[in-house]
């Protein structure tokens, strides 16, 4: 195989991926209008086209199945979005560093390593559009190659030093945690809620807060910004997987994502969790979670897609249980703007609350 086509895939996927910048943050002359504002949104986008383009030849192996399977998931596309509050954060010192470009890439292989583990357990048949890796080589080779990219990033961390082994393996262990908690459940005693969003918490948000975090560490921002991005990486993980759990009760056509993937998966969203909770006090909450768990919980896609599926789901979809998670997501996204407020202002600071802001109001 030549250089040329995963050269030219990697140019493409870097220009959509500025396009999504430009959409996601607002960098346009509305948002960025002075030069020194500009300047700053060409900064992050160099940087994102130095993780795209990095990410590409980091996810090579000599042997043929693996470089297959690794690069799979990445060639499917993926919003970026944690090395893009990598990128985000290091504006805040001395910008997309080799450090930084480093540390960005390994947060996003470690991320998409995870996506191959979480797919064999929750039996996912899609990821990003495409079938799952476990689909299409079963969960042994799914397996393999979730561990294979955890090595990769392990080595590129491995170069950035001992604060940064410390930091990603403290995060590795709250993404096993979190995955090992969701999997066993609440302990009696335990509010599924609170559960629920310290999984999230483990699982989204710490990876999301080590991405922020590496920013500051790698491009010597000063100390006492590290805390304030820390805590806003946090929340924006929680916040944006709260908005998940909201598009997950709609189908996508661009995808082929069926509505109500995680719950015919058996996974407790916030949205479910709520429902049961108002059908303790209220008949018609009550009714509609008995068709969901009926027609919907837990029952496998190939065999659930019947209109008395669809109507549970659009009902809960309507249901108050969605509306309070929505508010819920936007509450998480607030309070991580509120985290950042000693940062200084400037073009970062103003970019990290419309990153906050993009997160809770995006529909797919």
């Amino acid at each position: 195989m030549s250089t040329a086509a995963p050269a030219g895939r990697a140019a493409q996927a870097a220009q959509a991926r500025r396009a999504s910048l430009a959409s996601q943050l607002g960098v346009s002359e509305r948002l960025f209008s002075s030069p020194a504002e500009r300047r700053f949104a060409k900064r992050v986008e160099e940087g994102l086209d130095q993780v795209e383009e990095g990410l590409m030849n980091e996810v090579r192996f000599a042997d043929e199945l693996a470089d297959v399977t690794t690069r799979y998931l990445l060639e499917a596309g993926g919003k970026r979005v944690r090395p893009m509050l990598t990128m985000l954060a290091a504006q805040l010192g001395d910008g997309p560093t080799p450090e930084v470009v480093t540390a960005a890439m390994a947060i996003e292989i470690t991320h998409l390593a995870s996506l191959y583990h979480d797919d064999v357990m929750d039996e996912a048949m899609l990821r990003r559009g495409v079938p799952s890796a476990q689909s299409v080589w079963g969960n042994s080779v799914a397996v393999l190659t979730g561990d294979l990219l955890f090595a990769r990033a392990s080595r590129l961390i491995a170069a950035l030093g001992e604060r940064a082994i410390t930091l990603q393996s403290d995060t590795f262990e709250r993404l096993c945690l979190g995955q090992l908690h969701e999997t066993i459940g609440p302990r009696e005693g335990d509010d599924p809620i609170d559960h629920y969003i310290q999984v999230l918490s483990d699982k989204t948000g710490s990876l999301i807060a080590t991405a922020a975090q590496f920013g500051v560490v790698f491009s010597s921002a000063p100390d006492e910004f590290e805390q304030p991005v820390v805590e806003f990486g946090e929340k924006v993980g929680i916040a944006f997987q709260l908005i998940d759990d909201v598009i997950d009760l709609s189908s996508d056509g661009d995808t082929g994502k069926v509505a109500g993937t995680d719950l015919r998966a058996g996974v407790a969203t916030l949205p479910l969790l709520k429902l049961r909770v108002a059908a303790e006090s209220d008949d018609a909450s009550a009714r509609l979670l008995a068709a969901l768990e009926r027609e919907v919980i837990g029952v496998p896609e190939a065999e659930g897609q019947t209109d008395a599926a669809a109507a549970a789901i659009a009902e809960l979809r309507a249901h108050a249980a969605t509306a309070d998670t929505r508010a819920e997501a936007h509450r998480w996204a607030r309070e991580a703007v509120e985290a950042i407020a000693p940062l200084p202002e400037g073009p970062a600071t103003k970019a990290m609350r419309r990153f906050a802001e993009t997160i809770v109001e995006r529909s797919h």
